[in-house]
């Protein structure tokens, strides 16, 4: 049977991560060491020749300042819910911080004629790490939906995530981790999604492509480049 990518329903209640700015890399360093970082960074050397650049959901912008790094001509529309992660991240920017845009919004209800100062689409860059795991599948399809239309036509989607591989390894150890996650997030933020969307299928519908997907920790952990035309 065809699946079909619903539509989603009424938005709820943005969660809060304005607590976290101050703990996030320390509580990422407790429970995973370097291999968030890693995973965010695998495709970093793709990235260097990019000239615009959307990224959503950066938390404290530790990627956000080595892609600034790495790439002396990008420029950065950066968006969050969070206004205290944002001010993290632009302040990490340091002497990068002219290149960097950033916005307080919500993604699941962003409308294109609100982004980017008013600019036009154009992104041959889009980067959501770790992002998408907070919204519903139906969620992922309408922003990608959305990101379509302000993308270049050879643009690439550089998506971070955790995953569930099948097998023992997912059952036991996978599962629960991501299970033990939503849980504490969910109460230190106000999380309602309890479940990991399916951001590939939402992606396919909306015309990009899997180019490329790298994994960690068993396929616990995930990075993938998607493309909107080949070639990626």
């Amino acid at each position: 049977m065809m699946r079909v990518l619903e539509s989603p329903e009424a938005v709820a209640p943005a969660p809060d991560f304005d607590r976290l700015a101050g703990v996030y890399r320390w509580m990422e360093a407790l429970s995973f060491g370097p291999w968030l970082g890693r995973c965010r960074c695998a495709f970093l050397p793709d990235m260097r020749t990019a000239q615009r650049a959307l990224v959503v959901g950066d938390g404290d912008g530790r990627f956000t300042v080595r892609l600034l790094q790495e790439n002396p001509m990008v420029e950065i529309d950066a968006v969050d819910i969070s206004p205290a992660m944002l001010r993290a991240l632009v302040r990490k920017a340091g002497q990068h911080a002219d290149r960097v845009h950033a916005k307080v919004a919500d993604a699941r209800s962003w409308s294109p004629d609100t982004w980017a100062d008013g600019r036009g689409p154009g992104y041959d860059l889009v980067v959501t790490h770790f992002f998408l795991d907070c919204l519903t599948t139906a969620e992922v399809g309408a922003l990608a939906a959305r990101v379509r239309t302000l993308v270049a036509d050879d643009a690439t989607w550089v998506v971070s995530e955790f995953a569930v591989p099948a097998g023992w390894f997912g059952r036991l150890v996978a599962g629960p981790v991501v299970g033990f996650l939503y849980r504490a997030f969910g109460w230190m933020t106000g999380l309602r999604v309890r479940s990991l969307p399916d951001h590939a299928f939402a992606l396919e519908q909306t015309g990009f492509r899997l180019c490329r997907r790298r994994s960690w920790l068993g396929g616990l952990l995930v990075s993938e480049c998607w493309g909107g035309h080949p070639p990626c």
